[in-house]
């Protein structure tokens, strides 16, 4: 099993170059301490001191000098829509207090597929649309690296003694 070194933030490798590429859905992104299995098989293990955000394209630099690529699974997802930013704002008002990852994007919100709170935003005024993509909600204000989507980093190099 190698060891994951270094995380590296979107845009500072390429890809192309990786050896290997690991498919996450966003809790398994979201870790401090986890085995992961890439495509190709390979186990390799995070180990940090604090938890770290994966982030689609970022990659991960492993002990032997490899990269794996992170890619963001697709998960099955509501994106929703109101009539102004109002209203918008105060549906994502209702998802804050029921302490709700919420994806922000530009006019619209996406959060995991739920048929309870699909009813309440629509009881809100809002509109729901299912989809499936990758998941990249706000990682809220007490975060430690709580900067928008892509623009993060978190690279660093340390040790791992075992």
């Amino acid at each position: 099993m190698r060891d994951v070194t270094t995380v590296i933030p979107h845009g500072g490798y390429d890809p192309a170059a990786a050896s290997d590429r690991v498919i996450l859905d966003h809790d398994k992104r979201v870790r401090r301490r986890i085995v992961f299995t890439t495509v190709g098989g390979e186990r390799i293990r995070l180990c940090e001191a604090e938890v770290v955000q994966l982030r689609h394209g970022d990659g991960l630099r492993l002990d032997d000098g490899r990269t794996v690529a992170v890619e963001a699974r697709l998960e099955p997802l509501l994106e929703i829509g109101a009539a102004d930013a109002a209203a918008l704002v105060r549906i994502a008002w209702h998802l804050g207090n029921r302490h709700l990852p919420t994806q922000l994007l530009a006019g619209r919100l996406r959060i995991r597929a739920d048929h309870v709170i699909e009813a309440m935003v629509e009881a809100l005024g809002g509109r729901c649309r299912s989809l499936e993509a990758p998941f990249d909600p706000e990682g809220g204000a007490y975060e430690r690296d709580h900067a928008p989507a892509n623009a993060h980093a978190h690279a660093h190099s340390h040790a791992h003694g075992e």
